[in-house]
Parts: structure tokens; sequence; C-alpha cells
């Protein structure tokens, strides 16, 4: 319904309007609106005691990218070899999880959702974007991306392109900079990086593009999302 989808806007304007000084020029204040929104199915986690909604995520199957002139991440890369590569791309967007309820449980709702959805859809592909803060300057979307270089060079033939790249040689390292959550999350599923970052100056954050095949999803994973790796 409409108020549901009003919910979930005010949400996402919430958690990243403070959390990254994302700037939003929609129609209407205090919430966070785009044209991909009517295109998506949007997977949503209630609390049962305040009935508020405290987690989200959207989903852009193949035929609804058509359908909205392409997937959000075209807006910071350039996808070529991977649509080329790849027949199902399915695109997951603004992750977004209410402070108070960070303990793990409703990522985990989150992910079981998106998998039992990628099943029913029967697509293989998940991509999406991770986000870094840049309010540091870049120095932990530019250490972070030195380490993944490190430990899981790029496949050529699945590689995007910044379309904002950020100027990494201008920027200094800190080696001891932390994962965020969601990348962390997303490596440890089996994902791959596609791309060096790409900075995204409305939401202020560098964003790197993963790429999860389902049959890479780790079996323990599997198990508990969809109960079967078939």
């Amino acid at each position: 319904s409409r108020a549901v989808f009003r919910e979930v806007q005010q949400l996402r304007y919430q958690v990243f309007s403070e959390e990254y000084g994302a700037i939003f020029l929609g129609p209407e204040k205090g919430l966070d609106q785009d044209q991909f929104d009517d295109y998506c199915d949007h997977i949503i986690v209630r609390n049962r005691q305040s009935a508020r909604i405290v987690g989200t995520y959207r989903i852009l199957l193949p035929e609804q990218a058509r359908r909205a002139g392409g997937y959000y991440s075209q807006h910071e890369f350039f996808l070529t070899r991977l649509e080329r590569q790849i027949g199902d791309l399915v695109e997951l967007g603004r992750s977004c999880v209410h402070p108070d309820h960070r303990s793990g449980a409703v990522i985990m709702l989150l992910w079981k959702a998106i998998a039992q959805y990628m099943h029913r859809h029967r697509c293989q592909h998940l991509i999406g974007c991770a986000s870094v803060s840049m309010r540091d300057g870049g120095i932990q979307a530019a250490s972070l991306w030195d380490r993944v270089c490190i430990k899981m060079p790029i496949d050529p033939t699945l590689e995007a392109y910044p379309r904002n790249r950020l100027p990494l040689d201008q920027i200094v390292r800190n080696p001891l900079v932390a994962e965020p959550p969601l990348l962390r999350a997303y490596l440890s599923m089996g994902a791959v990086i596609c791309s060096e970052p790409s900075w995204d100056p409305d939401f202020n954050t560098a964003d790197l593009p993963v790429l999860l095949p389902m049959r890479r999803l780790d079996g323990r994973y599997a198990r508990h999302f969809i109960g079967s790796k078939d």
C-alpha cells in the first residue's frame, strides 16, 4: 500500500541522511524517493511489538529494469560486460536497518526473504552496491579497495567501470580501517567485487559493485535461507 511505501521511504531517509549525510532532492521532505521505487519489489521486516518497519531492501528483476530504463547501479557504473555475460542480473539496493535493530536478526530475515525470492524467480545472480562513507575524505574507501585488490583480483570478463572514479592516487591510506558490516557480509557470502569505487555525491559515499552468484552462497547460508542448495 502507499502507506507502507511511505514508511519504507521514511526509514531510508532517516538512516541515509543521518549516517551518510545523504542529500535528497525528491518532491517530499523526509522521504527517500526515486524513479526506481515503483518498478522494484520491496522486502520489509516489521517489529512485532511496535509494528514499525525496521528493515528493508528493494529488488529489481531484469524485466523490471528494462521497463525502468536500466539498473540503478548504472548511474554509477558501466555494466556492459556484466550484462553481456549474465542474462539474469537481479539488483539489490537501499539496504536499510533501523539503528536500534542491528543485532543481526533483521538482516538475517531480509536475506532469507531475498534468497527465497531468487529461488522463486529462478534467477542466479545478484548485483548491488556496498557503500562506504566519504565523510573522512575517502580514506576508508581507498584503504578497503587496496585490501580487496590483494585478496580478490577482478575477473576481467565481469569488470564494471566507475562513472565517477575516486582519485585513488591522491588519497592517503589507513590499513587499520574496518570493513562496513554490509560489505563484510557480502564477501562472507561469496560475493566478488567488480570495479574500483565510484563516488556517489548525493549519498556522499564511495560505492563498490558486488556480484553474488547464488551457487557461491556459502553452504550454511543456503541451508538457513532456503533449506537446500538446489
